[in-house]
């Protein structure tokens, strides 16, 4: 199914519909500030089963999308200088590679030291997980669908889209909202973030400016 709104005044039906599948474990498409993304509730198990489907592999590499910041730090420790510093990035182009909090894999329902998350400088995705209650499990909508984070750049742009509407080509997708925009064909910055300093992972669409240290 494929819902038609406007990018930056989505429809609240649209919203709340996308909000209503992804808490009973479907998977929605959304424009980000980047690419097209695609992605899951963070609650439901049956979400995350069908979004790793989708792409073939674990369900440890996806990232999370959150509202705000506030809600970022309940997932991951930011202390007060890593907290200033993904401040000045969001909402922007950029997955944080941070340390979880202790047991947040109830929260998750995954195991892992590390979590990628991101607030896209996009109102759609913020709109849904406000809706929703929770962060959204999140893939980039990839022709083949293989782990774009493992892709050479030039590689990676030829398999991304660049209009909502080409994704009804990937099987299993229950509602993608068409924003009506033609998206750049990019992918995020990625920067890992934690005691050993600053990585950055993958430069993309966002530029970064702080280096090493």
């Amino acid at each position: 199914m494929i819902e038609y709104t406007q990018a930056h005044n989505p429809d609240d039906r649209i919203i709340t519909r996308a909000a209503h599948i992804l808490a009973e474990g479907g998977i929605v498409a959304y424009p980000t500030d980047s690419s097209w993304a695609i992605g899951c509730s963070s609650d439901s198990s049956r979400g995350l089963d069908r979004l790793a489907r989708l792409r073939e592999e674990k369900r440890s590499r996806f990232s999370l999308i959150c509202s705000d910041i506030r809600q970022m730090s309940s997932y991951a420790i930011m202390d007060t200088p890593v907290f200033r510093l993904v401040k000045n990035y969001t909402p922007g182009p950029y997955v944080f590679v941070l340390d979880t909090v202790h047991k947040v894999e109830k929260k998750i329902g995954i195991r892992r030291p590390e979590v990628g998350m991101r607030i896209p400088d996009h109102v759609i995705p913020l709109r849904i997980v406000q809706a929703l209650g929770v962060p959204i499990f999140s893939i980039t909508a990839s022709r083949d669908m293989s782990d774009v984070y493992d892709m050479e750049d030039v590689y990676a742009e030829e398999m991304l889209f660049d209009e909502g509407w080409e994704l009804d080509i990937i099987d299993g997708i229950d509602l993608i909202i068409d924003s009506g925009e033609t998206l750049d064909r990019e992918l995020s910055t990625v920067v890992r973030i934690n005691r050993e300093g600053i990585e950055i992972i993958r430069q993309g669409k966002g530029p970064w400016e702080d280096g090493e240290s």
